[in-house]
């Protein structure tokens, strides 16, 4: 109890009294580049277990004010170098001086990330596999939204699912998007509703990085992360700079896709409180492969605006908010400059999206306590038409609100040979849906309370850790509290290789998802899904296991990762189709079937020379399958595999640097063929179609051109989907099934960008 009381005095004088930590003692340097040299500028420097730290400025020098006396660690970390360690011996009423000298590394081993284990750690020691995209993807594929990145991923696959509309689902380790929990800030505030164009929705603009882990996280998350785990951090001031950024894509039909970002980072001179602004635009036109006046994919306005601002409290304490408004409005179907009723199929939808969240971080000055509080808020207004026929009554409103609130405590402590990090912490999610379309009879009203706690103990040391842990839930759609466990097990008998192993379990509650709060125009009516009155809780067992390995041979780097995983579902959901209302639309509800199972293997493997060359290739073979025969429509044969799921997928990235400051970048996406349904009205009958493989190609050249200083502009141009691979075998006019839709959702694309960069 006295420790007890001892950290929670130490709190509140972090909170309460934060002037009085200062110290009257600094750091001094500069940073090096190992092979020529060269100062680097724009290097962060960062005083191990606190708060303080900066930024080399243009000349490569750093200057840290007000550190803590004592025996301490600067790291210093930059893009494309090896981060670096080093210890130093600040004295009081002195000034002290510490040069680093950093070693190129295209390939982020050292990086930190959050979700494996809730607190940050180091990647190669991390207790599961988290892979990392970076703002450079964004950059290099000319991807605009998180949607079109995730899949330059292994195990990652996002589709097109609605022709009208544009929802898209993600797709980890062939399980779909319900099955995936996706976090902002490690906050679970991506509800259902802000789940069926939420991956849309977020701009690249606002994103330091995108953390993910496959394979169950439901014991460090929570209900629904069955398949993985997609952890959206956003950027951070660290320096002041502004950025202007704008690229054009125009296709052969000449549809275009205009997005404009402004950003700008600000901080005070002692570096306690900074600030992250960004603003986002994005118009694009509908696009209508056929020319049967029909859209294949939306018209698109989008505007995202927002800021995440810190403020130190002392060396040890931080308070971070980030809020974030967006609006959203897409239209699909024809005649889509009338009002949605007088067209023949119209999807339409209005969102106004209201984000933000608050945490309170403090850590003890030697680094074994650390306590984290927050909270996070999300509201939604959607206003939305799904129609057919120039139905009047097919107009709907929705409200949605997500809030989560928390706190974590993390010790860390010797243990023998290893060291313990013990984390426990408490949460609680609500979520309150309203969803009305009165034309279609529907008025959904959902209130899901879920109340959780969760505790887990890691110990590990260079060479081997063993974490052990469980979350215990109690959601108010389940008479039972839940209880989902988790062992993982890592070993790295060498430096750079690594064996990983886990288990974990999950769950997901018998409630609306994403897919079952959108209607899809069909055969010139509309087809609804809803809930079975005995559906009962989905559960789940995933195992996996894992080999890492890394080599540096001179300027060329490797790694090649394989990854093998095995999940079994009980009481999987499954749609069955029941035929048709009154007038006419089709009938689906969201029952239970036995059982499935989805196993497979990701590869993935890295090779880059210096900072000339870099090629990442990654590889997934699946199978998912039902473990009875099941049947969705009368019209069709009952078989074991799952829709949209195809067997063989993967991606190509490679970057290259014949000159400096001129970049060659190629992407490239595969599918393999799949089971798709095709539903009757531009067909005699339901049907099951498998779909052709298809590759989607990318090219971009891009070029620095040095204003002053380091003021740059970068000029860039390039194609998307070179081969101009899109589906063939499109439904036409206003009997088609907006939901049979397969392979890349643009034609070929032509693009230009400018980014200024201050």
């Amino acid at each position: 109890m006295k420790d007890l009381r001892s950290i929670l005095v130490c709190i509140l004088s972090a909170v309460c009294f934060p002037v009085l930590a200062q110290y009257d003692a600094h750091l001094t340097g500069h940073v090096l580049d190992e092979k020529t040299g060269e100062h680097l500028p724009f290097v962060n420097v960062q005083l191990k277990g606190t708060n303080v730290g900066t930024v080399t400025d243009e000349s490569g020098h750093y200057f840290l004010k007000d550190v803590p006396v004592g025996k301490q660690t600067i790291i210093f970390s930059y893009v494309g170098y090896e981060t670096l360690e080093l210890p130093v011996n600040i004295v009081e009423d002195k000034t002290t001086e510490l040069k680093a000298v950093i070693r190129e590394m295209s390939q982020q081993l050292n990086s930190v990330v959050v979700t494996a284990n809730r607190y940050a750690t180091k990647r190669q020691e991390a207790a599961a596999i988290v892979n990392v995209l970076s703002p450079q993807l964004f950059e290099t594929t000319a991807v605009s939204c998180v949607a079109d990145a995730l899949c330059f991923q292994p195990g990652l696959r996002v589709e097109n699912t609605c022709s009208n509309c544009g929802k898209t689902d993600l797709r980890i380790n062939g399980l779909q998007g319900q099955y995936t929990q996706i976090l902002m800030d490690s906050r679970p505030v991506f509800s259902s509703m802000a789940s069926v164009y939420g991956l849309e929705q977020v701009p690249a603009a606002m994103i330091d990085r995108i953390e993910v882990m496959r394979g169950g996280g439901s014991a460090v998350y929570g209900a629904n992360a069955i398949g993985g785990v997609v952890n959206i951090i956003t950027k951070e001031p660290v320096r002041n700079f502004v950025n202007i950024a704008n690229i054009s894509n125009i296709n052969e039909h000449a549809g275009y896709d205009i997005h404009t970002d402004l950003n700008a980072s600000v901080m005070s001179e002692n570096r306690k409180i900074g600030a992250y602004l960004f603003a986002t635009h994005r118009t694009r036109s509908a696009y209508d492969r056929d020319n049967d006046g029909f859209s294949e994919s939306p018209q698109l306005r989008a505007t995202t605006a927002g800021a995440r601002i810190f403020f130190k409290t002392s060396a040890y304490s931080k308070i971070t908010a980030e809020y974030h408004h967006t609006t959203d409005y897409r239209r699909g179907g024809n005649n889509r400059d009338e009002e949605p009723h007088k067209a023949d199929i119209a999807e339409q939808l209005r969102h106004n999206i209201d984000a933000g969240s608050l945490a309170f971080d403090w850590f003890s000055e030697d680094n074994r306590h650390f306590v984290s509080a927050y909270s996070a808020l999300q509201h939604i207004g959607r206003e939305s038409y799904f129609g057919a026929g120039r139905d009047t009554a097919a107009y709907g409103r929705s409200k949605d609100l997500t809030a989560n609130v928390g706190m974590q405590y993390r010790f860390s402590y010797p243990c023998g040979l290893m060291k313990g990090d013990l984390t426990v912490g408490a949460e609680y999610n609500y979520n309150g849906l309203h969803d009305r379309m009165l034309g279609y009879n529907r008025d959904l009203s959902q209130q899901v309370h879920i109340v959780g706690g969760y505790a887990q103990n890691e110990w590990k040391n260079d060479q081997w850790s063993i974490l052990l842990g469980a979350r215990l839930e109690k959601h108010n759609l389940l008479k039972r509290v839940v209880v989902n466990p988790r062992a993982t097990f890592r070993y790295t008998p060498i430096e750079g290789l690594v064996f990983r192993a886990g288990y974990s379990s999950g769950y997901r509650a018998p409630q609306a998802y994403d897919e079952d709060l959108h209607v899809a125009a069909v055969g010139g009516n509309v087809s609804l899904i809803t809930l079975d009155p005995n559906l009962k809780p989905e559960y789940s067992h995933s195992a996996t296991l894992s080999v890492d390995w890394y080599k540096q041979f001179g300027k060329w780097e490797v790694n090649l990762t394989g990854e093998g995983f095995f999940t079994y579902l009980q009481d999987v959901f499954f749609l069955r189709e029941e035929g048709t209302d009154a007038v006419g639309n089709i009938l689906f509800t969201r029952t239970n079937a036995p059982g499935a199972w989805v196993g497979g293997m990701n590869l993935e493997g890295k090779l880059s020379y210096a900072q000339w060359f870099t090629l990442q290739i990654g590889y997934t073979f699946q199978q998912s399958r039902y473990t009875v025969a099941q049947q969705w429509s009368a019209s069709v044969a009952p078989q074991t595999r799952m829709l949209h799921t195809p067997d063989n997928y993967g991606y190509l990235l490679l970057d290259v640097h014949p000159v400096h400051d001129f970049t060659i970048s190629v992407n490239a996406k595969a599918t393999g063929n799949m089971l798709i349904s095709h539903l009757v009205g531009y067909i005699p009958q339901d049907e099951e179609v498998k779909t052709p493989a298809f590759w989607d190609l990318g090219i971009r050249l891009a070029y620095d051109i040095h204003l002053y200083k380091h003021y740059c502009l970068e000029v860039s141009c390039g194609v998307k989907n070179v081969l101009d691979q899109f589906q063939r075998d499109i439904d036409k006019g206003e009997n088609r099934d907006a939901n049979y839709i397969y392979g890349p959702s643009v034609p070929r694309t032509y693009f230009a960008g400018l980014a200024l960069k201050l």
